[in-house]
């Protein structure tokens, strides 16, 4: 019989995070500080909204491109944000999630043996993400000595005749790193030289903890043409379960990304959609209030670590800490796997999100103070007996 599988499938890992994921639902109270998801209820008044479509009866598909009034709540909202000016007619294609804005602008842009240049350690969608699209990934390290931050000296020496685009990530998962407008420039200048493109993903955007709001690459001069700004609904608004994102970017590209995302998708939920006008146009009190809260946490975190001797480099975005374990001469997985064999606390190893994570683990404080103080005393046991 004939291999009915697909050769770049059957290439592909399962994610780290999934496999130790399956081992945590095989124990007892467990508390699991690993899922990227925030805790907090959509806010009423978006649901509510839903539940009125609902009834009505507006369950009919959209635009492939997503209803018109949300296309045009997404760009107000990312000009009134982040100075961001996207024409909602054919620049902005709304997605199923943010991952959908990603496998649609990698299939779209990169042809076969076109490298892809990610960042290590990293979300875990991209590598598998750009081998489909016939692409061939190139690792660039980060350093937390250069607070994880992509530096122009890196990129320039990972760029060869065969490089199309860069995948830059700002505010990071895992490692809860920003980049700033001073950094975004120099960056952009090597990209602007060789002439290559730039995925943005900035689904933290709004979960930014200094003083400066988030900048975006597209935003610096001659990037808007060759950037595409990938964002969504998930974290900020606490939507995860409605699967709504959304792309922006130059015309010639989205509409390409539409005739794959109507073959595939036809178009996101029509409620979700309807949901989501409401959720861009009126949720800025509610935002705050979940960033400050992430704030308060993040900030308990990283003064137990403190108190435990941990070293950490301090995140300044998203709703992760990546924890450096190095001296305690485990492997990240090792470290997790006992952690949560012994203690019933489950935390994600570095590596699951690339060798430059081997050292580290993540652990994310979208849960409330009660949960992260219990989980603080289970870590403090582990490390006083290894």
């Amino acid at each position: 019989m004939r291999n009915p599988l697909n050769k770049k499938v059957t290439s592909l890992t399962s994610s780290g995070i999934r496999r130790f994921f399956e081992i945590a639902a095989m124990i007892e109270d467990v508390i699991s500080l690993g899922v990227g998801e925030p805790d907090f209820d959509t806010p009423w008044h978006v649901r509510e909204e839903a539940i009125t479509k609902l009834r009505q009866g507006s369950t009919f598909y959209s635009p492939n491109a997503g209803l018109y009034d949300l296309r045009v709540g997404i760009a107000d909202f990312n000009k009134r944000k982040y100075q961001l000016d996207y024409d909602p007619k054919d620049e902005i294609i709304v997605t199923v999630g943010c991952s959908e804005g990603i496998d649609l602008a990698l299939r779209t842009m990169i042809d076969n043996g076109d490298e892809v240049i990610v960042l290590d350690p990293s979300y875990v969608s991209y590598i598998p993400t750009i081998t489909l699209a016939g692409g061939v990934p190139v690792l660039i390290s980060l350093d937390e000595k250069e607070k994880f931050r992509l530096t122009p000296e890196k990129l320039e020496a990972a760029i060869t005749p065969k490089t199309k685009m860069v995948i830059i990530s700002y505010p990071n998962n895992p490692t809860g790193a920003i980049m700033e407008k001073e950094d975004l420039e120099k960056i952009a200048e090597v990209i602007k030289k060789h002439d290559i493109f730039v995925l943005s993903d900035e689904i933290y955007s709004e979960l930014t903890y200094t003083d400066t709001p988030h900048y975006s690459i597209a935003n610096i001069e001659g990037m808007k043409e060759r950037t595409i700004v990938l964002n969504g609904f998930s974290k900020a608004f606490a939507m995860t379960g409605w699967r709504l994102g959304y792309a922006l970017g130059p015309a010639i590209v989205i509409n390409e990304m539409i005739k794959i995302h109507q073959y595939t998708v036809i178009a996101p939920s029509t409620v979700g959609q309807y949901a989501g006008i409401v959720a861009i146009s009126d949720c800025d009190d509610e935002i705050e209030y979940m960033r400050t809260s992430y704030n308060q946490r993040r900030r308990y975190l990283l003064s137990m670590f403190e108190s435990m001797n941990l070293e950490c480099f301090e995140p300044e975005g998203a709703f992760y800490v990546f924890l450096n374990i190095k001296k305690f001469g485990l492997s990240s997985n090792d470290f997790c796997e006992r952690l949560l064999r012994e203690h019933k606390l489950a935390i994600v190893p570095g590596s699951a999100f690339g060798e430059g994570g081997e050292g580290f683990v993540r652990i994310s404080y979208a849960y409330s103070i009660e949960e992260l103080q219990e989980a603080m005393n289970r870590l403090k046991i582990f490390i006083d007996t290894i």
